[in-house]
């Protein structure tokens, strides 16, 4: 018994990613607020990873780019504003340095959605990459209209995120 053979990405010349055709990367919008960091992140990590292609392939890239606004106004639940904390080593003795999730959105509002996603990921230059294609705004603009960017299809976005957006519409 023959058995067909599965699609394998491949990786195109400099390029992590396939940069004409079919599968060439597409890029996607979302409206930031409102939304639980952590829900959000999920979708942003299988977008960017490529997992919600039926051609993912682990060892090459075919996630698509992202363009996230009002990544000041995401929303943590429970006590999370003060609980959480953000910590960055130095490498030397003393070198702990530590932030509640108020103050790092004070500080650099788009690192809590960056730092989120980040950690959804394989960690791995690949990953490192991928990671380049999430491009996060404050505001409600951003420079990438000259992409053509479109509304993530249903099919992405989980249910929660869609009966929340629900409820505040």
């Amino acid at each position: 018994m023959l058995q067909q053979k599965s699609y394998q990405a491949k990786q195109f010349g400099p390029h992590f990613f396939e940069p004409k055709g079919p599968n060439a990367p597409q890029w996607f919008i979302v409206d930031a607020k409102d939304q639980v960091v952590g829900r959000l992140a999920t979708i942003l990590a299988r977008v960017v990873t490529g997992k919600h292609k039926p051609t993912y392939t682990k060892h090459a890239d075919t996630g698509d780019f992202i363009i996230v606004l009002n990544a000041d106004k995401v929303v943590f639940t429970r006590n999370k504003w003060d609980d959480k904390l953000y910590r960055d080593h130095s490498g030397y003795v003393g070198g702990l340095k530590t932030k509640t999730a108020r103050e790092m959105l004070a500080r650099s509002p788009e690192e809590i959605l960056r730092r989120a996603v980040w950690g959804m990921t394989n960690k791995s230059s690949l990953a490192r990459h991928q990671m380049k294609k999430l491009k996060l705004f404050t505001g409600s603009e951003h420079p990438h209209k000259a992409q053509g960017p479109k509304q993530l299809p249903a099919g992405v976005i989980r249910n929660t995120v869609l009966t929340q957006s629900k409820k505040s519409s």
